[in-house]
């Protein structure tokens, strides 16, 4: 990951709302939410919850999907364990600093439109 990539999403996460959203949104899953139900989980006013879904959209965090007339938002998986992988590239000097878990989410189950 560049690091304009990683100034872009940290960025995009250091607002409560955003973070809260981008974190709701990791919880849902592959499956996503709509805005509507991510406005109404978080008491988002449907305005501001747009303005904050465009920034983490422009950060590559979430990626929006058409399903009807319903616009579903998920997480994007692949950003998030890439900028995981960028903050802990050189942790400890590269010793392990813990036992090695799967924390990473499996990006495959996510499927993603440019």
């Amino acid at each position: 990951m560049e690091t304009k990539q990683v100034l872009a999403a940290l960025a995009a996460l250091a607002q409560e709302s955003r973070l809260a959203t981008f974190r709701l949104l990791v919880e849902a899953g592959p499956a996503g939410m709509s805005a509507s139900r991510i406005a109404e989980a978080l008491q988002i006013a449907p305005s501001s919850l747009s303005f904050h879904l465009k920034e983490l959209s422009h950060a590559n965090l979430t990626v929006p999907r058409q399903e009807g007339r319903f616009i579903i938002y998920v997480a994007n998986f692949d950003t998030m364990n890439a900028l995981l992988g960028f903050l802990t590239a050189n942790c400890c000097g590269g010793n392990p600093c813990s036992p090695v878990s799967g924390s990473t989410c499996d990006a495959s189950a996510v499927t993603t439109s440019s």
